[in-house]
């Protein structure tokens, strides 16, 4: 065990992967039934989230803006097209996110399986 800040984590084997106390989701399973990207976690937590809701919480910086020198961030116009909300894949990022791609061809978001979690919990 260690202390990072105010976190205690733990490391593991010769790489030294870091583990932090409730930060470790696994995903088992992804797919899209019909409007919608169901995931399930191996917790046994399970999210059912909206096509159109995913795409326009895309964290990418082309999508919600970045921070200038001074630490302001400009939120830039977005367009959906009619392709914007089409999943046509999505691929496994590390052991932590999905990074999807979009009909329109719009594939710069990584989504952290934390982030995926709280989007689930917003009220529809």
């Amino acid at each position: 065990m260690a202390i990072f800040g105010n976190a205690t984590y733990r490391v593991d084997g010769e790489l030294g992967c870091v583990h932090f106390p409730g930060m470790s989701l696994t995903l088992v399973n992804a797919a899209v039934i019909g409007n919608e990207l169901a995931l399930s976690f191996a917790d046994g937590f399970e999210a059912y989230l909206a096509l159109p809701l995913l795409r326009r919480a895309c964290p990418c910086a082309a999508c919600q803006g970045e921070p200038d020198a001074l630490g302001r961030v400009v939120r830039p116009k977005v367009e959906h097209g009619p392709k914007a909300f089409e999943l046509v894949k999505f691929e496994q990022v590390g052991g932590y996110a999905i990074q999807p791609t979009w009909g329109d061809g719009h594939a710069t978001g990584i989504y952290a399986y934390t982030y995926l979690q709280k989007l689930a919990k917003l009220p529809v």
